[in-house]
Order: C-alpha cells, then structure tokens, then sequence
C-alpha cells in the first residue's frame, strides 16, 4: 500500500543542503515572500573572551535540519496542537555580509537584511553571531512603533562605553533603551559576575528595565514572570544562549553555571507567544566548537522552531 506521504524524496535530515529547517533560500531579499524570514548573522568580533559565535548561524542551521521531517508540521501530543503546518511559510534569506574588523560596516549589513524581512511584512530572526548583532536588528525597528525588549540572558549587556567601545556584545541592552521606541526592557536569568558595573545596573532600572536572576524567576514561576511583562506590550525577543545552563548548553564564549534549563524558557516563550505580538527575534552566541556533541545548537534550533510554532498558533488562534 502506498501512502501520500511516499510520493517524492524522503529527504532525510542529513540529506541536501541545510538552510534553516530545510526551508528555501532566498538570496534576493526585494523578493521576499513569507511569514518568517531567517537571516544569519555571523559577526563575532564584538566578544570580550572567546570568539568562535560567527559559526553559529550555519551550526544552528544544520542543527535545525534534524527538525525539518515533512512538511505537514509538527504534532504536539502535551499541547494537541499541530505547529508550522503548510499555513506557515519561512524563508532563509542567507547570511548579512561580514566585513573583517568593521563592526559598522558588518552591523549595516545586518540592519539592511532585517529592514527586508520587515518591509515584506516577515517575522524577522536572527541568527548570531554575539549579542553585538541586537543593535542592528533593533535599530531596523526605528519605523516600526514601540517595542518592549524581552531579553533571556546570562548578562545584562547594558555597558554604556569602555575604551570607547559602544557597539560590542555588552553594550546591545544599553543601546536599546537608548532608542524613543524602546519602551522597557525585562531581562531574565541575569546571574553571577557580569561585565556591566554596578552603576550599569542602576542606569538600566532608571531606564526601565525589570532585572530578574533565574532563582528570581524560579520563585516568580511562569505565570508571575508573564505577569510582570506589560499588558498588550508588541515584544521582540532576544535569546543568548548563555542563558541556559552550560550543563546542557556548553557551546557559547561566556558560559555562566547556574542558568536555565529547558522547559524553564519554553513555557515563558509559550506564555509570551500567546499573550504579546511578538515582532522580532533573535538567538545569539552559539559558539558550536566549544562543543564537539553538537547540542548547543541543537538546542537553539528546537528553541526557535517551538517558539516559532507558538508565534503563529498564537496569531491563528486570534
């Protein structure tokens, strides 16, 4: 008996060539069509301690193709929801051109793929690269309204200037509050020892920014952290996977022990899909060599692709 679903290729996770989930590519960024456009991001000198995140992008990507099994979506039997069926279109524009040593020039390019995905009406996600790669992407938010920042992360990145640096991986909190359409920011799973001073902290609380550690989360529990998050806010995410606990998330140039575990950030991002617009994304600092296994990035991929599932479930269901 044949069925339906043996017609075509089988194409297989690790057959063909590994654009994001095994979507189509599309260089031409004037031509965009879809709900999601994937861009990669894959600039890394704005690290203070161990580069290797300008690998992310392609690591994360063919981490994502263990994901990509047929194309009826995906069936979640917890939720009884199918999540990225057909009705979903996602697109991988490739990668924003990186320029050796020129952060500006390489942060430009970054900003043009963003401003493309959002002038083709796309979700845009960003794939990093370090945390440096949020400036950009928020700042190809300038004609888009106000945004409230949700930001999963081990550090604060909220450095105002150090030796004149303003635009490496941990000045991107401080940028953003700097812009008028900027509304606040929630950090979550900031913890230990952080580049940003003291004053860092106070300047980022004066600027409107709610500071949680993951214990603090912890006790809050997913429905008092949602509830700290205001009301009808339009929100774009940004995910550093140093976030997570380097336990389970080894492959990032800053790992920091104590961090999240899986589900702790799922249900947020569930619970944030289904209450907010979410606008943009991002994911950064998948360095993939400090982790021979592979499961750094494999984690982000499933991070993005079950968010994702949770964006568009959400805007179906409203």
């Amino acid at each position: 008996m044949t069925h339906s679903y043996d017609s075509g290729r089988l194409n297989l996770p690790f057959v063909g060539i590994a654009t994001f989930a095994k979507k189509p590519y599309e260089p031409d960024w004037s031509a965009l069509d879809a709900d999601v456009a994937i861009l990669g991001a894959p600039f890394d000198m704005g690290t203070q301690y161990r580069a290797g995140a300008r690998f992310g992008p392609r690591a994360v990507r063919e981490a994502s193709t263990l994901f990509s099994f047929g194309h009826a979506g995906a069936y979640d039997h917890e939720d009884d929801a199918v999540y990225l069926g057909p009705e979903v279109s996602i697109v991988d524009m490739g990668d924003a051109d990186i320029v050796h040593t020129d952060t500006e020039q390489s942060h430009a390019n970054i900003e043009a793929g963003v401003r493309a995905a959002l002038a083709a009406g796309a979700l845009p996600v960003v794939i990093g690269g370090d945390h440096s790669v949020n400036i950009p992407c928020i700042r190809a938010f300038d004609g888009e309204g106000p945004i409230h920042i949700l930001q999963i992360d081990a550090h604060l990145d909220f450095v105002d200037e150090r030796h004149g640096v303003r635009h490496g991986h941990g000045n991107p909190m401080r940028r953003a509050a700097e812009r008028d359409y900027v509304t606040g920011i929630t950090s979550l799973g900031i913890r230990n020892v952080s580049s940003t001073a003291r004053e860092g902290y106070e300047a980022a609380r004066m600027m409107g920014a709610d500071i949680l550690s993951v214990r603090q989360v912890r006790r809050l529990g997913t429905a008092g952290v949602l509830d700290r998050l205001p009301e009808g806010a339009r929100l774009y995410v940004t995910i550093d996977i140093d976030a997570f606990c380097p336990s389970i998330a080894p492959g990032t140039g800053t790992p920091s022990h104590g961090g999240f575990l899986y589900y702790e950030v799922l249900e947020i991002l569930q619970g944030v899909a289904a209450a907010h617009d979410v606008v943009g994304i991002d994911l950064v600092e998948v360095a993939p060599d400090y982790d021979r296994s592979g499961v750094t990035a494999i984690l982000a991929a499933q991070v993005l692709l079950n968010f994702l599932g949770f964006v568009f479930h959400a805007r179906a269901g409203r």
